[in-house]
């Protein structure tokens, strides 16, 4: 039977070993931060921006930084099968009514798959899911999404914008470009940093 001097290293290791790995966890875990908002500055990798909600913040972007330009398209480029966002009001009979759609390209499948709360107005809601079936109504186009744990009935009124994303560069990262970065991580030190940044093309705000 092994003394117990002889398990406290070991033991020490280990706990050791757990706190690196609590850390570690805890790391790539960093809280992230939703931003809306224009570009007023740009300094090397550092945008100073004017949220929507009037604020200023700097948001640090990664060497690596993915550009999406957001672009104009049309309802009809929806079609059974493609892969969507939607930014939607709840109504009392259960369906969405949505307030703007993007459409993902094909690369970004999957991407956030799933129903949840959305911050774009209160009691907003996005839905990423695959179009099972597009049928014109009264009132709009109906749309069938389904995702991995479930379905959603979704109008989508004539007037809705509708956008997808394209491959950009830093070229289109300038003020007085409108932008949203969906998950700008936290640092300890309270900065934050985007490893993508989707900026509107040709004066569009982006509308999710």
């Amino acid at each position: 039977m092994p003394k117990l001097t002889d398990l406290i290293p070991r033991l020490v290791v280990a706990a050791f070993s757990a706190c690196i790995i609590a850390s570690s966890v805890s790391a790539q875990q960093a809280p992230t931060v939703r931003i809306r908002g224009t570009i007023e500055s740009v300094d090397g990798n550092t945008l100073g921006i004017k949220t929507r909600e009037g604020s200023d913040v700097k948001v640090n972007m990664t060497d690596n930084v993915a550009v999406f330009a957001v672009v104009k398209t049309s309802l009809s480029e929806i079609k059974e099968g493609s892969y969507i966002g939607v930014t939607g009001m709840p109504e009392p009979d259960g369906t969405q009514r949505a307030i703007a759609v993007h459409i993902f390209p094909e690369n970004q499948r999957g991407a956030a798959e799933g129903f949840r709360p959305w911050d774009a107005r209160a009691n907003s809601t996005m839905t990423n899911a695959t179009v099972a079936q597009t049928v014109k109504g009264t009132d709009g186009q109906n749309i069938l999404m389904k995702y991995k744990d479930g379905e959603k009935n979704v109008v989508v009124p004539p007037d809705t914008p509708i956008v997808t994303f394209v491959a950009g560069d830093k070229s289109e990262i300038k003020p007085g470009a409108k932008l949203i970065i969906f998950a700008a991580a936290k640092k300890e030190d309270g900065s934050l940093e985007a490893n993508r940044v989707n900026v509107g093309r040709d004066g569009i705000t982006p509308p999710m």
